[in-house]
């Protein structure tokens, strides 16, 4: 009873007024001298929180830091797990920031296209949607088995993978000019179908 009538007391005696307040400090009567605030050593800083898929953690120049990842664009591999168990593919797209990698027509997701013109009407188009590193093992066409990927050098001081199963080197030289042939194949034939839509 004795610290309400106290407190009550003191803010009778601060007589806040509209003209008296501004521009003045306020002075702290004598019966409240007695309590002390201690100010907070580290202040709480307000940190927003980003949901799972958007976070990416950075380096302290704020660049994404890039993750190692076994496979690369080109290589054919296995799904190992979730939907799509057991399905082969080959990889278009790797995101490094997160490990993620898109696999040609596997794992495909429906998405609701709005009409961007007047007269052309909205669409439902499947879009292949990334697939975590961790699910996928690199696959072996010709023996027909997925396995882990391993790398040694070779005699001539070049670093290759190859797959532990089998021994297979995946990063042959005949493999890097089908990669570039089929790419040149690719810009050739959109070269064509912008210079037939040009027309």
């Amino acid at each position: 009873m004795a610290a309400m009538a106290a407190l009550q007391s003191s803010m009778t005696a601060l007589s806040l007024s509209s003209s008296s307040f501004f521009g003045q400090r306020l002075s702290v009567p004598p019966s409240l001298s007695h309590l002390h605030v201690k100010p907070r050593e580290n202040p709480c800083l307000i940190v927003v929180k980003l949901k799972r898929w958007e976070r990416k953690e950075c380096k302290p120049n704020s660049l994404p830091v890039l993750h190692k990842i076994h496979i690369k664009v080109g290589d054919t591999i296995k799904v190992i797990s979730g939907r799509d168990k057991g399905k082969i593919g080959e990889i278009t797209k790797i995101f490094k920031h997160n490990s993620t990698v898109i696999v040609k027509d596997i794992n495909l997701k429906t998405k609701h296209m709005k009409s961007r013109e007047e007269g052309q009407p909205g669409e439902i188009i499947k879009i292949e949607a990334p697939i975590h590193s961790s699910n996928v093992m690199l696959y072996s066409k010709e023996n027909d088995v997925a396995s882990r990927v391993g790398h040694k050098v070779l005699d001539d001081g070049k670093k290759v993978r190859y797959l532990i199963k089998t021994g297979e080197i995946i990063d042959g030289d005949e493999n890097w000019k089908k990669l570039k042939e089929a790419k040149k194949e690719k810009t050739e034939v959109v070269a064509a179908a912008s210079q037939n839509q040009s027309s």
